[in-house]
């Protein structure tokens, strides 16, 4: 495993962490035994493959992700040595609400300090001053670490650490070969002043893995909610699908390794890819350890840059015309 390790946090972050979305979130369809058993292993063997980071928040499952997370860290011993982070959902994000919520959200964890509490949203109508001064307030108790922030652009990630007046050490942004816009602006940022982006989603749900394509969509309820998988973005994937293919194919990992590979290639970027089994996450793990050549990189990224997924509004039509049509 790869770490980041001058990053402020006081811990080693891992090029490759944990998403737990899944965690207590029925969308998935996982079912009780991955609740109550296989997230438990999943979390173990995360720690003993080198995982540090591991990523939750308060809204996944309602705050149960939070507790299954903390639960499963502490039975196999590893809350210390884990880079913890969770996120607050900017409803009313004021600083007493910020503060009352980053503390429920240690208690549920079952943490005196929270590693590292990022904003989720920015909230559209609230400003980040009173937001920055709830997290000014955790930070002075000791109740958080280091803050961050999520789905930020770079000039709010930038008016967030003014308002802070101390480091937003984190931008936790999609970004995927699927979705590749972070390398414009975040990522050149974060490397140029010691920050970093975490890319949620990395696998654009499953898209980079090569399972799916226009003659074989996914059946699962949140890849149909997902315009990516439109049978005309499947078509228009087609060719970075078929260059992961390749370049999996001459290394004999998997089309996912690959793009996870690519993704912690960038300077400052890390990868929270989830995992729905003890294999699986292995295998994201072992991405970390995998040596692209320059020109396989290159080939991803011009892949990547010129995918153009429909969106919006006509993904929005395309979407309901294929659910009515079926």
């Amino acid at each position: 495993m790869k770490y980041l390790d001058e990053v402020g946090l006081g811990k080693p972050m891992s090029r490759i962490g944990l998403g737990t979305w899944q965690f207590g979130s029925r969308e998935w369809g996982y079912g009780e035994d991955y609740a109550s058993h296989e997230a438990t292993r999943i979390v173990a063997r995360a720690v003993e493959v080198g995982i540090t980071l591991f990523d939750t928040a308060e809204v996944y499952g309602l705050g149960r992700s939070e507790r299954m997370l903390g639960t499963a860290l502490a039975e196999c011993g590893a809350v210390e040595s884990s880079l913890i982070a969770t996120k607050l959902f900017p409803v009313f994000p004021i600083a007493p609400v910020v503060a009352h919520r980053g503390r429920a959200s240690a208690g549920r964890l079952g943490v005196s300090s929270i590693d590292l509490y990022q904003v989720h949203q920015p909230n559209p109508t609230i400003r980040d001053g009173t937001t920055m001064a709830g997290m000014r307030v955790l930070q002075d108790e000791g109740t958080v670490g280091s803050v961050g922030v999520s789905n930020y652009s770079l000039s709010r990630w930038r008016e967030a650490e003014r308002e802070l007046g101390r480091p937003v050490v984190s931008n936790q942004v999609q970004f995927s070969l699927a979705h590749a816009a972070p390398l414009d602006d975040l990522v050149p940022y974060a490397a140029d002043n010691d920050r970093i982006v975490i890319a949620w989603s990395p696998l654009a749900q499953g898209l980079l893995s090569c399972r799916y394509d226009a003659s074989n969509p996914p059946s699962g309820a949140v890849r149909r909610l997902n315009p990516l998988f439109l049978e005309e973005n499947l078509e228009r994937a087609a060719g970075l699908l078929d260059a992961l293919r390749d370049i999996a194919a001459g290394h004999d990992i998997t089309p996912a390794q690959v793009a996870l590979a690519w993704l912690v290639h960038q300077p400052n970027v890390v990868a929270i890819p989830g995992a729905s089994s003890v294999e699986q996450v292995e295998r994201n793990a072992e991405a970390a350890d995998i040596d692209l050549a320059d020109s396989e990189v290159a080939d991803l990224t011009a892949q990547a840059t010129a995918f153009t997924p429909i969106s919006g509004l006509r993904a929005g039509r395309e979407m309901v015309r294929h659910r009515f049509s079926r």
